[in-house]
């Protein structure tokens, strides 16, 4: 069976000289893992992270990982690939979309979501620093906890006044909330910690590091 369907690219998994394992999230199968074969090196720029490709799935009944053939980019994501910040943002969303995500988690809206997120991100010209932030607080509602300010107060302390903003301001508003990067970096630790809390899970995202560096 052979079904096409849109990918959105977590991370990846190399998988001896020329084949991938890609981490991904889809409306049709949730959080899963496929198989491809021969990835070359030109093949690459295909797998960034947050990338939306089409693929026909082929499932098999003898193995669980499941093959994506026939990849093509669905959208073209300029505004992104050709900014440096806006790249450092997709490594840091793909990566705790990746780590708070659970093999086979189908969360229903979820990827409509996460798509709508990367298209704003690759729209947004300026004004972006804070989109990180209002990604964390927005996957929260997605994943279905759906916090009020106040549920998150026990985790961002002294920070309170400023999530209560970024909650109850306009997305454009929040975007100017003036941060500098350790506080826009203690806030999204702070908020990672509530998902940890609530998923029940650790999640160590290491390309924070580079956000705080060119966010400063």
């Amino acid at each position: 069976m052979t079904t096409n369907t849109e990918l959105i690219i977590l991370h990846t998994t190399k998988f001896g000289e020329n084949s991938l394992v890609v981490h991904t999230l889809s409306r049709d199968y949730g959080r899963r893992s496929f198989f491809i074969r021969g990835a070359g090196k030109r093949q690459m720029s295909l797998f960034l992270p947050l990338n939306i490709l089409e693929a026909d799935v082929q499932e098999s009944s003898k193995s669980t990982l499941l093959t994506a053939r026939n990849l093509s980019a669905r959208f073209p994501l300029t505004g992104i690939r050709n900014n440096m910040f806006k790249n450092s943002m997709t490594m840091f969303m793909s990566e705790v979309l990746f780590r708070v995500l659970k093999e086979g988690a189908h969360e229903q809206g979820l990827y409509e979501w996460c798509t709508k997120s990367i298209f704003l991100l690759d729209a947004i010209e300026t004004d972006f620093s804070n989109f990180h932030i209002r990604f964390l607080l927005e996957l929260t509602v997605a994943l279905g906890f759906r916090p009020q300010a106040k549920d998150l107060e026990p985790f961002v302390g002294d920070h309170y006044p400023i999530v209560e903003r970024f909650m109850n301001e306009p997305f454009a508003e929040s975007m100017l909330i003036p941060l500098n990067g350790a506080a826009r970096n203690a806030l999204s630790e702070e908020i990672l910690k509530y998902i940890e809390f609530h998923t029940e899970s650790s999640v160590n995202v290491n390309s924070l590091k580079v956000l705080h560096e060119l966010f400063i």
